[in-house]
């Protein structure tokens, strides 16, 4: 890692409205390529999660006694179901068996799939970040209060994280054949929307395991379910109390948000306001005194692929800058 990758930019800046897409998400044939591999998991083989799914015109919100919108009982919302998730593993060129590796895990691993590895393999051939794998998992499906992925991805607690590390890394290392790290500082985590808040969760919860966070249009927002009286507001409580009420921990975060991202006209009491949201996440590391960046995308949307594919590069680059090796 030399001294050409540093990001001296301040930890807060604007880009858009308009998007390329960056040099390293281009094939470059002279460049050695890795390889994916892949699996399913099933529903039956999980002790965390079982499977579930939301019940047909269910109820996914109430409301507590001061007028507040809080999330549905499960029983209101889901009921059980049997799922397939599909799990796919990058393995860098020139691996080699035995040697422990590097891993970054991307949530909703198919939204990925034509991405990671491309640049993965550019970045890694250009020395730009270590030689790592990727381990790219879809949830169990559906989306939101009730689902599958909603029950995953939203909950503020180590939960899926313990799933991830007692349920899939085994797989992964069963299937593969890899040596993964269990240095947290060698383990990075990324996701979009949910997936994003689950990649912050998987670090704040277990920073044992994971300390670098990559999140776009993270939903830092109220939409945890079922209702935990811990977390009232779900993962709005990061930046409203949890950050601000804890120690700092040793993670590195970048966080992207657009312009016309979700609910973006909602105001603060909703606490459902993605750009808003962000915006807070970015002042709580700012003040908790962590090492952070934060980039606002102007036009951008939810989940907007022109800005993964614009900043994807240099935010690994950037997360990966004081890898220890």
């Amino acid at each position: 890692m030399g001294a050409s990758t540093r990001d001296d930019g301040g930890p807060e800046r604007e880009i858009g409205p308009d998007y390329a897409p960056a040099p390293e998400t281009v094939l470059r044939p002279e460049v050695p390529a890795g390889t994916v591999h892949a699996f399913v998991l099933r529903s039956t083989e999980s002790r965390i999660y079982p499977g579930i799914r939301r019940i047909e015109n269910a109820v996914t919100r109430r409301r507590d006694a001061h007028g507040n919108r809080i999330a549905a009982q499960a029983h209101e919302q889901s009921e059980p179901h049997p799922y397939l998730r599909t799990v796919w593993v990058y393995v860098p060129p020139g691996a080699v068996p035995g040697t422990p590796l590097p891993f970054l895990l991307v949530q909703d691993g198919h939204a990925f799939l034509n991405l990671v590895p491309r640049v993965l393999d550019n970045l890694i051939a250009d020395g730009r970040v270590p030689a790592m794998a990727a381990i790219l998992i879809d949830s169990g499906g559906g989306d939101a209060q009730g689902s599958q992925r909603g029950l995953e991805y939203d909950t503020v607690s180590g939960t899926y994280g313990d799933f991830i590390e007692t349920e899939v890394l085994p797989r992964v290392t069963a299937e593969t054949g890899l040596t993964l790290s269990s240095d947290p500082d060698r383990r990075a985590t990324l996701g979009v929307s949910s997936g994003g808040a689950c990649a912050f969760t998987l670090a704040w919860f277990h920073p044992q395991r994971y300390r670098r966070v990559l999140s776009y249009s993270g939903t830092f927002v109220n939409q945890q379910s079922p209702p935990d009286p811990q977390t009232p507001r779900g993962a709005w409580e990061y930046h409203a109390t949890l950050i601000p009420g804890a120690p700092k921990k040793p993670l590195r975060v970048w966080l992207e948000v657009g312009e016309n991202d979700l609910h973006a006209d909602d105001p603060e009491e909703t606490w459902h306001n993605w750009p808003l949201a962000n915006r807070r996440m970015a002042a709580a590391l700012a003040a908790g005194g962590y090492a952070y960046r934060f980039t606002f995308s102007r036009g951008g949307r939810h989940a907007d692929p022109r800005v993964m594919a614009a900043t994807l590069p240099a935010a690994l680059v950037w997360l990966w800058q004081d890898d220890p090796d």
